[in-house]
């Protein structure tokens, strides 16, 4: 099979059910902006060294494409495991954040390489939760998928403070003036 099928050189493309719609429409841009995420994801598994950690950014992924297929229509979404998903998300913020200093300050997104790139998944795991929220004014979407995009960003948000502190970047406190 052929990894072509001339069936979307016309500017649309089907969802499951075979409905067709437009390549520009909010939900195509959704899922698009969800398979970004993941690829995202994919890069930081790459560039972690914790097995532990890269198993569980393989099963976030697998929980992405998910839900970007349940966008598009189909059924086979499990919320049960994403509402597990979201506590081990949350089990393991609540683990990282404890050996971690207090901040109550914004940080600036940066630090070592691996530390921005993780900040940079966040900022994209943010504009997916935005777009999804703005879908679901329109489309009915489980609750369960917008709850499990937020954890991941805050998720994302603290694993980034981790990297920076295993790699000895200090981490940059938002003044709040403009100099």
């Amino acid at each position: 099979m052929s990894i072509y099928t001339r069936t979307g050189d016309n500017g649309q493309t089907s969802l499951f059910g075979g409905r067709r719609v437009l390549k520009c429409e909010e939900l195509v841009d959704v899922y698009g902006s969800l398979d970004e995420l993941n690829s995202w994801m994919g890069l930081l598994a790459s560039r972690l060294d914790t097995i532990d950690v890269q198993g569980f950014i393989r099963e976030i992924q697998e929980d992405l494409f998910a839900i970007g297929s349940a966008l598009a229509g189909w059924k086979g979404l499990n919320e049960k495991t994403l509402l597990a998903r979201v506590t081990q998300m949350e089990e393991r913020i609540d683990l990282m954040e404890s050996n971690l200093p207090k901040i109550n300050n914004f940080i600036l997104p940066g630090g070592s390489e691996l530390g921005a790139t993780v900040h940079v998944i966040r900022a994209v795991a943010r504009r997916v939760e935005r777009q999804t929220v703005a879908l679901a004014q329109k489309e009915k979407i489980t609750p369960t998928i917008i709850q499990y995009l937020n954890r991941l960003s805050d998720l994302l948000f603290v694993l980034a403070r981790v990297v920076n502190q295993q790699q000895n970047a200090p981490e940059m406190i938002w003044s709040g003036k403009i100099k």
